[in-house]
C-alpha cells in the first residue's frame, strides 16, 4: 500500500506541545495551563510518579502529563477526524476526563495506554457524529502533515496527503483507527491492542484487511 504520512514516534513522550485554544484553557482544571507550555518533565520522571503526585494534589504533576502527551494525542485525533478544531476538542475532553478519573487509575497498567484509549474512543465517537450529521466535505483536507513538517511542502506532496485522507475518510472506523495508529504513528500491534481494547490477533487482522481496503480505494483513484 502507499505509505501513509507518519508522525515521529519519538514524540509520544517528552514533546513540547504547541499553544492550544482558549477553550482548552477554560476547560482544563485551574493551574494546569502555564506549565503545559514549558518543558515536558524529564524522561527520568515516570508517568506513574506524576500520577501519584497529581493524586496528592500537585497540579504541576498533572500538567507534566499534559505536556508529555498533548502533542501525540492531538495528532492521533487529527488523523482520525481530519480537522484541527475537532482534534483539539477531543484532546481537551480527554484530559478533562483523565483528570476527573485519575483516582480510578490502575497502577498495574501503562498511563499512555489508558489515555490513548480515551482519546481514540472520543475521536471515533466524534467521527460518527460528524458522519451522521452531514456529508463530510472532502475538500477540507487542510494541513494534514506530520507534526514536524513545514507548511510549505511541495504541491505534489500536499496532493498525495489529500488523497490519503480522501481514502481514509471512506473507511470504517475500526480499520481506520488501526491504520492511523500503526501506519501513521508507528505503534506496534501489541501497543495498539489495549488502546482499542481488542486482542492482538484482532489488531493484526484489522491491519491486514484495512490495508487491503486502502489499496483497493487507492488504486481506483489512480485509474
Amino acid at each position: 500500500m502507499t505509505d501513509l504520512p507518519q508522525t515521529d514516534s519519538s514524540s509520544a513522550r517528552g514533546a513540547r506541545p504547541k499553544p492550544g485554544s482558549a477553550a482548552l484553557e477554560s476547560a482544563l482544571p485551574n493551574g494546569i495551563m502555564p506549565p503545559i507550555f514549558g518543558e515536558a518533565p524529564s524522561a527520568e520522571v515516570s508517568d506513574t510518579e506524576l500520577v501519584r503526585l497529581a493524586l496528592e494534589g500537585d497540579e504541576d504533576a498533572f500538567a507534566g502529563l499534559v505536556s508529555r502527551y498533548y502533542r501525540r494525542a492531538f495528532w492521533i485525533a487529527y488523523h482520525v477526524l481530519g480537522r484541527s478544531e475537532d482534534a483539539r476538542d477531543v484532546v481537551q475532553e480527554a484530559f478533562v476526563r483523565v483528570h476527573r478519573s485519575l483516582h480510578r487509575f490502575d497502577f498495574a497498567r501503562n498511563f499512555y495506554t489508558w489515555f490513548y484509549r480515551i482519546v481514540m474512543n472520543l475521536a471515533i465517537d466524534a467521527l460518527r457524529k460528524i458522519r451522521s450529521a452531514r456529508a463530510v466535505n472532502l475538500e477540507e483536507t487542510g494541513d494534514w502533515v506530520d507534526a514536524g513538517q513545514s507548511p510549505s511542502e511541495p504541491v505534489e506532496l500536499q496532493e498525495t496527503q489529500g488523497q490519503v485522507w480522501h481514502v481514509l475518510e471512506r473507511m470504517d472506523s475500526k480499520f481506520k483507527s488501526v491504520l492511523v495508529l500503526r501506519d501513521i504513528h508507528g505503534m506496534s500491534c501489541r501497543e495498539i491492542a489495549p488502546i482499542l481494547d481488542v486482542t492482538h490477533a484482532t489488531v493484526r487482522w484489522r491491519l491486514h484487511r484495512g490495508r487491503q481496503i486502502f489499496r483497493e480505494h487507492w488504486e481506483r483513484l489512480a485509474t
